[in-house]
């Protein structure tokens, strides 16, 4: 069977599926028999164990990965913790409860008492808490471990989502390609998945119907099909293309430390996206020009409690040291739309991305706003810091968010912490109403960079997160282009930086008529920084603008993107 779903990251996978599913326990207030406690003790001494040894065979497991290990001693320790296992055995005995329900009164009284800490790292202990309390009751419940960290062989993950408490946790060398029935381009998993070049396809409706047969499976991100069951002719036909497309991967690496100069020598900023500044996304540090996208809310993501403002100073600081005097760009809290905060209760929205999110929503809790600035100017000092505000919709709202950020510099001053007095200030350009004021905020601002994944959604007027009409998401609507064009024009005049940081940023075809237009800085994830260099070394500017000057005259999304694929193989790609 074939199934259409989303690209979310271009490739091709071929392999068996591992079908995660994350526990849910159910858990309700029971009391055991009379005189059977002593059989309850021995129950819970038994899920201990089995718990105990299953934390044991991941730090195993994970031996050559230190960070990772390091969390499973912290969960051993916390099954062993006398304080929470006497008060367990004590509500069987004394009070008979259930095992279960003893498990969870004691767990999730601890868990409340942890993350209302004021102390950040007592504060993370909870998350600790809340992994072995679903451990045990997953044991409790008889119901297997779904092991997402260490696999024997590569598999094709399949899952309802994946949250970033679970994409931390695997190796993407054993990933072959990521199905998911919820996320869109822009969930941490398809983030993830393209800064390791791994196929992703979202947007299935019942995952697991669809996947109930063993058996290998197709996952073709370039066409955006999943291939159940495939004939032995489907199967040589995508191996051989998946042979192609990863001798081309390895063909454009050797470009990765390549300067990116175009043929006539006008050099372009290659600049890195990160999301979660982990020593893997760091490695393309020796690639790349700076950051040009720091997707600071994947920071607050996945976890029970706000990162603290001397969490984020530590974070800020290490990503500011590795780059240097390259520029950092980080991008204040942008969260709303399809992406939610497990540690903020945000109000349910029938439309989020034209709802409260990103700007608005730190305009509304001004505390998370002023922390984040915070520890984004005391880092400032180990490195050449910019700061960029998301979600501008008008004029008013960099003026605001300008203000904010000089009364979180009078208050450092006050308190005599000392902060770089460089730091440039910019915004997204993602929604079209700010675009066409490109010329007037020009003025407002140093830099601006162009979120091309929001801009092509606003700009259609199409949910790029619905499947239902992911056709209508044109990457090369000519009428997008347009819109570009018009701010680079104006942000060029003015003598301000452009730059684009959504993903047509790191897309060789987009790429060539952004470089007509006049912008000279491109931001993208680590896979794509070598196919990138390697186009712009074989391009002139010159070309670059008759590219631009077509593609905004062509009447359809298809026949741009038809005319620019036709360029790029003119260029001999």
């Amino acid at each position: 069977m074939v199934y259409k779903a989303n690209s979310v990251s271009k490739g091709i996978g071929i392999g068996e599926v591992f079908l995660y599913k994350t526990f849910h326990p159910s858990v309700v207030e029971s009391l055991i028999e009379p005189d059977t406690e002593e059989q309850a003790i021995n129950w819970y001494e038994e899920i201990r164990i089995k718990a105990k040894a299953e934390i044991d065979l991941l730090k195993l497991k994970l031996s050559e990965d230190a960070e990772k290990a390091k969390i499973f001693t912290a969960h051993l320790d916390i099954l062993d913790d006398p304080v929470m296992n006497g008060e367990i055995k004590d509500g069987i005995i004394r009070r008979h409860f259930n095992v279960d329900w003893a498990i969870f009164d004691t767990y999730e009284k601890y868990i409340k008492i942890l993350s209302a800490a004021k102390d950040p790292v007592i504060r993370e202990r909870a998350i600790d808490l809340k992994d072995v309390e679903m451990r045990l009751l997953r044991n409790c419940s008889g119901e297997r471990e779904a092991d997402i960290a260490c696999f024997e062989k590569p598999v094709i993950i399949a899952a309802h989502e994946l949250t970033p408490s679970d994409t931390v946790m695997m190796d993407p060398a054993k990933i072959v390609a990521i199905l998911t029935e919820n996320g869109g381009y822009s969930s941490h998993s398809a983030i993830i998945a393209r800064n390791f070049g791994i196929p992703a396809l979202s947007g299935f409706s019942d995952i697991e119907k669809i996947l109930d047969q063993p058996g290998p499976v197709v996952v073709d991100a370039m066409g955006g099909l999943l291939i159940t069951d495939p004939s032995k002719e489907q199967l040589e036909s995508y191996s051989k293309k998946q042979s192609n497309y990863l001798a081309e991967i390895e063909k454009a690496k050797m470009f990765e430390a390549a300067a990116a100069i175009t043929v006539d020598g006008i050099p372009i900023e290659v600049n890195l996206n990160i999301a979660s500044a982990d020593e893997l996304e760091l490695e393309g540090a020796q690639f790349t020009d700076g950051v040009g996208l720091f997707r600071t809310e994947f920071l607050f993501m996945g976890r029970s409690c706000l990162p603290s403002e001397e969490e984020q100073f530590e974070i800020y600081k290490k990503v500011l040291i590795r780059f240097g005097d390259r520029a950092v760009t980080l991008r204040t809290l942008d969260i709303g739309g399809d992406k939610k905060l497990e540690c903020l209760n945000l109000p349910k929205e029938d439309n989020p991305f034209l709802g409260n999110r990103a700007l608005r929503l730190c305009f509304e809790h001004m505390d998370i706003f002023k922390t984040q600035l915070r520890a984004a100017l005391r880092a400032s000092t180990y490195g050449n810091l910019r700061i960029m505000f998301p979600m501008v919709a008008n004029i008013e709202d960099v003026r605001r968010a300008k203000t904010v950020l000089a009364e979180v510099r009078l208050d450092l001053d006050r308190e005599k912490i000392s902060y770089s007095k460089n730091i440039k200030i910019g915004i997204m350009i993602e929604i079209p109403s700010i675009a066409l004021m490109a010329d007037m905020v020009a003025q407002e601002v140093d830099f601006a960079s162009i979120g091309s994944n929001d801009l092509i959604q606003y700009a259609i007027a199409v949910d790029r997160m619905n499947p239902a009409v992911s056709g209508y998401y044109q990457t090369y609507h000519p009428a997008v282009f347009r819109l570009i064009s018009y701010v680079v024009h104006h942000f060029v005049i003015a003598g301000k930086q452009i730059c684009v940081c959504g993903e047509m940023g790191g897309d060789c075809l987009s790429a060539m008529a952004l470089i007509g237009m006049g912008m000279r800085q491109l931001s993208m994830s680590r896979s794509s920084v070598g196919k990138i260099k390697e186009m712009i070394g074989l391009l002139s500017t010159q070309q670059a603008r008759l590219i631009a000057g077509k593609v905004v005259n062509c009447p359809t999304a298809a026949e741009a993107e038809e005319l620019l694929k036709n360029e790029l193989r003119e260029l001999g790609l």
